[in-house]
């Protein structure tokens, strides 16, 4: 089964389980939704690189304010429950405490040498992320993008990553750095990539699938003691 048909499956269930369960409180999920990050060269300049981050389940991201301090510790709870509120993303997302941690927590090398990172302004942080700009000492056709959010709280988090010219990495654990071509000649999908992201979105697929069983399986229930 290729990749592209794994992540087609993957999303469908995703899709079906979440339509017919939604699950109150929402729980975080270092398990659930895996973080997405785009890595894409500036069309202008060819010392800065540009990288979009965007958060798995948005109830993260109720964690991720807690832990930093923006939200009342009492959101998430003793049993691992959290309360999401809709206007978390936007404390969260207006706090010069998230930019300081997402450039902490991502950061871009060029030849060796750091790049400086700068946020470019967040709207609508759980739906469309948000971009940072790395401007590098000099041009670069090749950067290292480190990639560590959400780890300091839990290190099962992953991150999906996508570069020029269809390049594809994960991000996980100890696996927290990787080389991207800027001049689209570089590697599209590697095989240890390849078995990350075939685990990732199986998993997905997995979780989807007993959902939408058990959630089918209890409507029967009913249904027959109602027939009784």
């Amino acid at each position: 089964m290729s990749a592209r048909t794994l992540v087609t499956l993957a999303v469908i269930g995703v899709a079906a389980g979440t339509a017919v369960f939604t699950p109150r409180p929402a729980a975080a999920h270092p398990f659930g939704d895996p973080q997405t990050v785009v890595v894409t060269p500036d069309p202008r300049r060819a010392d800065v690189v540009h990288v979009k981050w965007r958060v798995g389940g948005p109830d993260d991201l109720t964690v991720l304010g807690v832990s930093l301090g923006l939200l009342p510790a009492d959101r998430v709870r003793a049993d691992g429950t959290v309360d999401y509120r809709y206007d978390d993303p936007g404390v969260v997302g207006a706090s010069p405490a998230f930019t300081g941690y997402l450039l902490d927590r991502i950061t871009v090398t060029g030849g060796g040498r750091p790049c400086t990172g700068a946020v470019e302004p967040i709207a609508a942080l759980a739906l469309k992320g948000a971009t940072a700009g790395f401007t590098c000492p000099g041009p670069v056709t090749s950067v290292t993008v480190a990639v560590r959010t959400l780890t300091d709280l839990h290190p099962a988090y992953r991150t999906m990553a996508t570069g020029p010219a269809g390049q594809r990495a994960v991000y996980e654990g100890a696996n927290d750095t990787h080389t991207w071509s800027l001049t689209g000649s570089g590697p599209g999908l590697g095989r240890s990539a390849l078995v990350q992201i075939a685990a990732v979105f199986g998993a997905l697929l997995l979780t989807a699938v007993a959902v939408v069983f058990t959630v089918k399986r209890r409507a029967f229930t009913v249904n027959r003691r109602v027939s009784a």
